[in-house]
Protein backbone atom coordinates (compact mmCIF):
# COMPACT_ATOMS: atom_id res chain seq x y z
CA UNK A 1 0.00 0.00 0.00
CA UNK A 2 1.26 3.29 -0.75
CA UNK A 3 0.62 6.40 1.54
CA UNK A 4 0.16 10.41 0.19
CA UNK A 5 3.28 11.21 -1.62
CA UNK A 6 2.59 14.97 -2.68
CA UNK A 7 0.62 17.55 -1.55
CA UNK A 8 -1.73 17.36 -4.23
CA UNK A 9 -2.27 13.84 -4.37
CA UNK A 10 -5.96 14.16 -3.17
CA UNK A 11 -6.74 16.53 -6.07
CA UNK A 12 -5.39 13.02 -8.15
CA UNK A 13 -7.48 11.21 -6.22
CA UNK A 14 -10.64 13.31 -6.78
CA UNK A 15 -9.35 13.26 -10.64
CA UNK A 16 -9.69 9.89 -10.92
CA UNK A 17 -13.31 9.03 -9.18
CA UNK A 18 -15.31 8.80 -12.33
CA UNK A 19 -15.09 5.61 -14.60
CA UNK A 20 -14.19 7.02 -18.05
CA UNK A 21 -16.84 6.87 -20.74
CA UNK A 22 -15.31 7.96 -24.21
CA UNK A 23 -11.91 8.82 -25.34
CA UNK A 24 -12.93 12.45 -24.80
CA UNK A 25 -12.94 11.41 -21.00
CA UNK A 26 -9.61 9.77 -20.67
CA UNK A 27 -7.96 12.46 -21.82
CA UNK A 28 -9.34 15.42 -19.90
CA UNK A 29 -8.79 13.38 -16.71
CA UNK A 30 -4.76 12.74 -18.17
CA UNK A 31 -4.97 16.67 -18.42
CA UNK A 32 -6.03 17.27 -14.89
CA UNK A 33 -3.33 15.17 -13.91
CA UNK A 34 -0.68 16.68 -15.95
CA UNK A 35 -1.83 19.84 -14.46
CA UNK A 36 -1.73 19.14 -11.27
CA UNK A 37 1.59 16.94 -11.18
CA UNK A 38 4.79 19.09 -10.65
CA UNK A 39 7.56 17.72 -13.01
CA UNK A 40 9.33 16.47 -9.25
CA UNK A 41 6.64 13.79 -10.00
CA UNK A 42 7.49 10.52 -11.57
CA UNK A 43 3.59 10.13 -12.61
CA UNK A 44 3.51 13.10 -14.58
CA UNK A 45 6.31 11.43 -16.98
CA UNK A 46 4.03 8.48 -17.28
CA UNK A 47 1.06 9.95 -18.21
CA UNK A 48 2.57 12.60 -20.02
CA UNK A 49 3.81 9.76 -22.32
CA UNK A 50 0.14 7.98 -22.08
CA UNK A 51 -1.57 11.05 -22.86
CA UNK A 52 0.71 11.41 -26.29
CA UNK A 53 -0.56 7.92 -27.40
CA UNK A 54 -4.02 8.24 -26.35
CA UNK A 55 -4.16 11.18 -28.50
CA UNK A 56 -2.41 9.59 -31.56
CA UNK A 57 -4.79 6.84 -31.19
CA UNK A 58 -7.98 9.27 -31.13
CA UNK A 59 -6.27 10.67 -34.22
CA UNK A 60 -5.64 7.82 -36.36
CA UNK A 61 -9.57 6.55 -35.61
CA UNK A 62 -10.79 9.73 -36.38
CA UNK A 63 -8.98 9.99 -39.46
CA UNK A 64 -10.55 6.55 -40.78
CA UNK A 65 -8.60 3.47 -42.26
CA UNK A 66 -9.75 1.07 -39.23
CA UNK A 67 -11.88 -2.13 -40.27
CA UNK A 68 -13.82 -1.34 -36.52
CA UNK A 69 -13.34 2.02 -35.38
CA UNK A 70 -15.93 1.64 -32.56
CA UNK A 71 -14.13 -1.83 -30.96
CA UNK A 72 -10.50 0.61 -31.08
CA UNK A 73 -11.70 3.33 -29.38
CA UNK A 74 -13.87 1.22 -26.60
CA UNK A 75 -10.23 -0.84 -25.92
CA UNK A 76 -8.92 2.56 -25.65
CA UNK A 77 -11.44 3.67 -22.50
CA UNK A 78 -11.32 0.19 -21.19
CA UNK A 79 -7.64 -0.36 -20.93
CA UNK A 80 -7.13 3.63 -19.26
CA UNK A 81 -9.61 2.61 -16.98
CA UNK A 82 -7.34 -0.02 -15.43
CA UNK A 83 -4.38 2.98 -15.23
CA UNK A 84 -6.89 5.14 -13.55
CA UNK A 85 -7.73 2.31 -10.91
CA UNK A 86 -4.48 1.67 -9.79
CA UNK A 87 -3.92 5.18 -9.72
CA UNK A 88 -6.48 5.80 -7.14
CA UNK A 89 -6.15 2.33 -5.40
CA UNK A 90 -2.40 3.37 -4.78
CA UNK A 91 -3.88 6.95 -3.80
CA UNK A 92 -6.33 5.91 -1.15
CA UNK A 93 -3.85 3.24 0.59
CA UNK A 94 -5.68 0.09 -0.90
CA UNK A 95 -4.28 -2.98 -2.42
CA UNK A 96 -3.01 -2.83 -5.95
CA UNK A 97 -0.69 -5.14 -8.88
CA UNK A 98 2.37 -4.84 -7.55
CA UNK A 99 3.31 -4.02 -11.07
CA UNK A 100 2.12 -0.42 -10.33
CA UNK A 101 2.96 -0.72 -6.93
CA UNK A 102 6.55 -0.34 -8.07
CA UNK A 103 6.25 3.23 -9.64
CA UNK A 104 4.17 4.79 -7.45
CA UNK A 105 5.60 3.96 -4.15
CA UNK A 106 9.17 5.82 -6.04
CA UNK A 107 7.31 9.14 -7.58
CA UNK A 108 9.41 11.43 -5.75
CA UNK A 109 12.60 9.82 -6.51
CA UNK A 110 14.85 12.47 -8.45
CA UNK A 111 17.92 10.03 -8.94
CA UNK A 112 15.66 8.48 -11.28
CA UNK A 113 15.10 9.84 -15.20
CA UNK A 114 11.63 10.48 -16.41
CA UNK A 115 12.30 8.26 -19.08
CA UNK A 116 12.65 5.59 -16.01
CA UNK A 117 9.13 6.41 -14.84
CA UNK A 118 7.25 6.41 -18.31
CA UNK A 119 8.79 3.02 -19.11
CA UNK A 120 8.31 1.81 -15.83
CA UNK A 121 4.36 3.14 -15.99
CA UNK A 122 4.10 1.31 -19.67
CA UNK A 123 5.73 -1.87 -18.73
CA UNK A 124 2.79 -2.12 -15.47
CA UNK A 125 0.25 -0.91 -17.91
CA UNK A 126 0.63 -3.06 -21.33
CA UNK A 127 1.90 -6.10 -19.68
CA UNK A 128 -0.40 -6.31 -16.78
CA UNK A 129 -3.55 -4.38 -17.77
CA UNK A 130 -3.53 -4.91 -21.72
CA UNK A 131 -4.55 -8.41 -21.93
CA UNK A 132 -7.33 -7.58 -19.39
CA UNK A 133 -8.67 -4.78 -21.70
CA UNK A 134 -8.70 -6.59 -24.89
CA UNK A 135 -10.87 -9.63 -22.86
CA UNK A 136 -13.15 -7.19 -21.70
CA UNK A 137 -13.40 -4.97 -24.94
CA UNK A 138 -13.81 -8.65 -26.39
CA UNK A 139 -16.82 -9.59 -23.96
CA UNK A 140 -18.63 -6.36 -24.46
CA UNK A 141 -18.60 -6.01 -28.43
CA UNK A 142 -19.16 -9.71 -28.74
CA UNK A 143 -15.96 -10.56 -30.46
CA UNK A 144 -13.10 -12.65 -30.00
CA UNK A 145 -9.53 -12.13 -29.67
CA UNK A 146 -7.77 -13.75 -32.18
CA UNK A 147 -5.42 -13.21 -34.88
CA UNK A 148 -6.21 -12.56 -38.21
CA UNK A 149 -9.26 -10.69 -37.82
CA UNK A 150 -10.37 -7.13 -38.31
CA UNK A 151 -10.14 -6.30 -34.44
CA UNK A 152 -6.32 -7.85 -35.04
CA UNK A 153 -5.59 -5.92 -38.10
CA UNK A 154 -6.58 -2.43 -36.58
CA UNK A 155 -4.46 -3.40 -33.52
CA UNK A 156 -1.42 -3.84 -34.83
CA UNK A 157 -1.66 -1.27 -37.51
CA UNK A 158 -1.04 1.04 -34.67
CA UNK A 159 2.39 0.36 -34.31
CA UNK A 160 4.36 2.00 -35.71
CA UNK A 161 2.59 5.25 -35.03
CA UNK A 162 3.61 4.24 -31.13
CA UNK A 163 6.90 2.48 -31.35
CA UNK A 164 7.67 6.45 -33.09
CA UNK A 165 5.86 7.91 -29.76
CA UNK A 166 8.20 5.87 -27.75
CA UNK A 167 11.07 6.78 -29.38
CA UNK A 168 10.78 10.14 -29.19
CA UNK A 169 10.29 10.01 -25.57
CA UNK A 170 13.49 8.34 -25.18
CA UNK A 171 15.14 11.24 -25.93
CA UNK A 172 13.14 13.97 -25.01
CA UNK A 173 12.52 12.25 -21.28
CA UNK A 174 16.70 11.65 -20.80
CA UNK A 175 17.02 13.32 -17.78
CA UNK A 176 16.52 13.26 -14.53
CA UNK A 177 12.97 13.59 -13.03
CA UNK A 178 14.05 17.28 -11.90
CA UNK A 179 15.23 17.83 -15.16
CA UNK A 180 19.52 17.30 -14.71
CA UNK A 181 21.74 15.98 -17.01
CA UNK A 182 22.17 12.00 -16.49
CA UNK A 183 25.83 10.66 -16.53
CA UNK A 184 27.36 10.19 -20.16
CA UNK A 185 27.47 6.37 -19.71
CA UNK A 186 24.98 4.10 -17.45
CA UNK A 187 22.49 1.08 -17.04
CA UNK A 188 20.21 3.13 -18.34
CA UNK A 189 21.12 3.52 -22.11
CA UNK A 190 20.82 -0.51 -22.10
CA UNK A 191 17.84 -0.69 -20.10
CA UNK A 192 16.00 2.22 -22.56
CA UNK A 193 17.34 0.10 -25.80
CA UNK A 194 16.18 -3.20 -24.71
CA UNK A 195 12.14 -1.84 -24.62
CA UNK A 196 10.15 -2.67 -27.56
CA UNK A 197 6.27 -1.36 -27.45
CA UNK A 198 4.97 -3.48 -30.46
CA UNK A 199 6.58 -7.05 -28.94
CA UNK A 200 5.15 -6.03 -25.12
CA UNK A 201 1.33 -5.25 -27.32
CA UNK A 202 2.08 -8.99 -29.79
CA UNK A 203 2.40 -10.07 -26.12
CA UNK A 204 -0.43 -8.82 -24.39
CA UNK A 205 -2.44 -9.90 -27.39
CA UNK A 206 -1.38 -13.54 -26.92
CA UNK A 207 -2.19 -13.62 -23.72
CA UNK A 208 -5.30 -12.27 -23.64
CA UNK A 209 -6.04 -14.86 -27.02
CA UNK A 210 -4.58 -17.63 -24.24
CA UNK A 211 -6.79 -16.10 -21.36
CA UNK A 212 -10.24 -16.05 -23.96
CA UNK A 213 -13.39 -17.96 -22.10
CA UNK A 214 -11.00 -19.25 -19.08
CA UNK A 215 -12.89 -19.52 -15.67
CA UNK A 216 -12.26 -16.41 -13.84
CA UNK A 217 -10.21 -18.02 -11.52
CA UNK A 218 -7.85 -19.79 -13.75
CA UNK A 219 -7.39 -15.48 -15.35
CA UNK A 220 -7.04 -14.36 -11.90
CA UNK A 221 -4.18 -16.87 -10.91
CA UNK A 222 -2.43 -16.07 -14.67
CA UNK A 223 -2.56 -12.41 -13.93
CA UNK A 224 -0.77 -12.78 -10.58
CA UNK A 225 2.11 -14.98 -12.14
CA UNK A 226 2.34 -11.99 -14.97
CA UNK A 227 1.89 -9.55 -11.84
CA UNK A 228 5.43 -11.11 -10.38
CA UNK A 229 7.08 -11.51 -13.92
CA UNK A 230 5.96 -7.61 -14.40
CA UNK A 231 7.09 -6.30 -11.36
CA UNK A 232 10.29 -7.38 -11.31
CA UNK A 233 10.92 -5.71 -14.71
CA UNK A 234 9.77 -2.67 -13.33
CA UNK A 235 11.95 -2.46 -10.55
CA UNK A 236 14.91 -3.33 -12.55
CA UNK A 237 13.39 -0.25 -15.00
CA UNK A 238 13.33 1.84 -12.07
CA UNK A 239 16.66 1.60 -10.69
CA UNK A 240 17.90 5.09 -9.60
CA UNK A 241 20.73 6.63 -11.76
CA UNK A 242 24.28 7.09 -10.07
Amino acid sequence: MNSIVFPYDNALLEAVQGVPQSVSDVLNTMKTIDATCIDGDGLKWFNWLYSQVTQAVEDRVSGGGFNDPAWLSHLDVRFAALYFDALRASLAGASLPGCWSAMFSVRDQTRIARIQFALAGVNAHINHDLPLAIIATCQDTGKVPQHGTPEYSDYTSLNGNLDGLIETAKHTLNVRLLGDELPGASHLEDTIAAWNLSAARENAWNTAQGLWQQSSALIELHLDVIDGLTTVISKSLLVPVP
